[in-house]
Formats: C-alpha cells, sequence, structure tokens
C-alpha cells in the first residue's frame, strides 16, 4: 500500500472591500508613503469595517468559496483547524463559530495560535490526521481582523497590518503529491518583541491597562526583523536541503507576507529568482495567519500539478518554520 499524504486539494481566499491606504495613514499617523514602502513594501491593507464583523465572517466568505470550487457540502469537513490570533472570543473557539455559520455540523475543531507561523503549524497538524487515516477532509484556515488589536496611533505597527482570511482542504493522495516534509520551531525567549501585553491571564483587562493601551499589538520592530530575516531564510534553505531541492527545482516561495526585505531576504537564501516568489503584500499589508493562504489562492490559477512548493513563515512566540509539499492538481 502506498504512502498516504496530506494533500490541498481547494483553496480559496476573502479580504474585506475597504482599502486602507498609505496616503490615508499619512492624515492618521506621521509617516509617509515613501517611508513605509521603502521599509515595508506595503502600499495599501484592508479592513474589516462593520458593526459585529469578526475573524469568522471573513472566514465564511472564504470557507463558503472554497466549498463550491471542490464541488462539496459543509457537512463533509471533518475537521476544522482555525489558524488566528484575532478570534472572535477568548473561547468558545473560532472554529466552533465558524463550522455553525457555515452549517459544518459533522465537524470537530479547535483554534490554533502561532502567530504569524499558524498557517504552517495548522496545514502540519491537519496533515498528521490526513496521513493517520483518521480523518479525510480537513478545513485549515488562516484568517485575522489585526485591525481589532492595532493601535492607529502607533506608526510601528499600524501600517504593517491588515485583515483578510483564506483556508485550505487537505485530503489524501495516494500518488506521493501533498505535505512532504514540515520544519517547525519556536523560542518563546522572543515573547517580549512581539505580542501583545494586557488581555490574558497574567494581566487581564483593566482601566489600567486598557489607559496604557496594552490590548494592542506591540513590536520591537529592529529585534524583531533581525531576528526574523535570520529564522525565516534558515529553516526555508534548510527544508530544500533536507530534501535535496535545488533552486531551480523549486517552483514556488510562498513567504509569509511581513515585510518584503524579509521576503527578499528569504529568497536570496534559497537562491529563487523573483519570478518564483509569491508577493501581494502591497496590496494586502501582513494579515497574520492569513498571508500564506491568500497568497495561494491568488496564484492558484498558475500551479501546476506536481510542482514543488516551499512555504516559510516567522511570527510572535517567536515561531517560525518551512513547509514543502508538492502541488496535487492543476485549475480546471
Amino acid at each position: 500500500m502506498s504512502k498516504i499524504h496530506a494533500a490541498i486539494t481547494a483553496v480559496n481566499g476573502y479580504v474585506p472591500d475597504y482599502v486602507l491606504t498609505n496616503a490615508e495613514l499619512e492624515t492618521i499617523v506621521d509617516t509617509s508613503d515613501e517611508w513605509i514602502t521603502s521599509r515595508t513594501g506595503i502600499k495599501e491593507r484592508r479592513i474589516l469595517k462593520g458593526e459585529g464583523l469578526g475573524t469568522s465572517d471573513m472566514a465564511v466568505h472564504a470557507v463558503n468559496g472554497l466549498l463550491k470550487k471542490r464541488g462539496i457540502d459543509a457537512k463533509e469537513i471533518e475537521l476544522i483547524i482555525f489558524c488566528t490570533t484575532t478570534p472572535d472570543f477568548t473561547f468558545p473557539a473560532t472554529a466552533n463559530v465558524l463550522a455553525d455559520k457555515v452549517g459544518a455540523t459533522n465537524a470537530w475543531g479547535y483554534d490554533l495560535q502561532a502567530a504569524c507561523s499558524g498557517f504552517l503549524f495548522g496545514l502540519s497538524t491537519g496533515a498528521s490526521f490526513v496521513e493517520s487515516g483518521r480523518h479525510k477532509k480537513v478545513l485549515v484556515v488562516g484568517g485575522d481582523k489585526m485591525s481589532s488589536i492595532i493601535n492607529y496611533e502607533d506608526r510601528t505597527t499600524c501600517i504593517i497590518f491588515g485583515d483578510g482570511c483564506g483556508c485550505a482542504l487537505l485530503e489524501p493522495n495516494e500518488e506521493g503529491l501533498g505535505i512532504q516534509d514540515s520544519i517547525l520551531r519556536t523560542d518563546g525567549s522572543g515573547r517580549d518583541f512581539l505580542g501583545m501585553k494586557a488581555g490574558g491571564s497574567v494581566k487581564p483587562a483593566s482601566h489600567e491597562t486598557i489607559d496604557a493601551k496594552e490590548h494592542f499589538a506591540h513590536q520591537e520592530g529592529p529585534t524583531v526583523f533581525k531576528f526574523a530575516v535570520t529564522n525565516m531564510a534558515d529553516v526555508a534553505a534548510e527544508i530544500m536541503e533536507r530534501n535535496s531541492l535545488t533552486a531551480d527545482d523549486v517552483a514556488w516561495l510562498v513567504p509569509h507576507q511581513a515585510n518584503k526585505r524579509i521576503i527578499d531576504a528569504t529568497a536570496n537564501r534559497m537562491g529563487v529568482t523573483t519570478d518564483k516568489v509569491m508577493i501581494n503584500i502591497e496590496r494586502y499589508g501582513n494579515t497574520t495567519n492569513g498571508t500564506i493562504p491568500l497568497c495561494l489562492w491568488e496564484w492558484e490559477s498558475k500551479l501546476k500539478k506536481g510542482d514543488n512548493i516551499v512555504l516559510a513563515a516567522f511570527g510572535g512566540g517567536f515561531t517560525w518554520g518551512s513547509v514543502y509539499l508538492k502541488w496535487a492538481y492543476d485549475t480546471k
């Protein structure tokens, strides 16, 4: 019996309509289009507007589109892994809210939190359920309403982040296609440099934490940049080496969209030319868990069955990792 791999059989994405441009940010904080573009590569980002809308609402659009594409009913989904840093609530899990909203009544599910590396951690976790034979249809969702935890008076973070959501369906494959390998890492000593100071059990919400603006994403840019540049590039190069892949063998690099300079450093380390790198950061900014699935969604029509694809990410935690997969289908 041939080995069962977990293959992505459908991808989809959703971004909100509202476009927050660099020009608009110039009217909110002391910054400029030139400054933002030269340091991050970002021109605009999407923002989810509307009362009472959360991360699950973006996921509903993405998932319903995926189900339609794949021609399956929500009731066929067995497991939902929702990778998010901005869940609808502390509890219940956004995976449960999503299952209810799309009618996935036979699925169990949970949220996975690994900041910007979440979608990779989720893919790897979901793949284990498929490879073991336990489940045949696993839905991995990556999405964030980052605008809900951004301080629009803090120019170090508000220029970077946006809202968006993507998803991928994992199913068994016996042709040797699908997820081949993953390298996932964490270093909790980086927690002070990128995170949210209050709102958890260490510092529950109080008048003091709100006044101190501690319920927003906090980032020490230069430190995070240094760690990200090295670790994301290293792990992408390591997965190539471990699987005897040359730059020519790699059809696409799908990097987490945090910063154009970090993406370039990763591509350079792998020896991959720019035309093989998925980049949409200029339009969406950093959507945290949404970046990689949104890239796959936008590039889906260009992907060919058998393509070697390397995914790489770095996020708060610190977390980082790389996944090597063989694309399993040609777009009809």
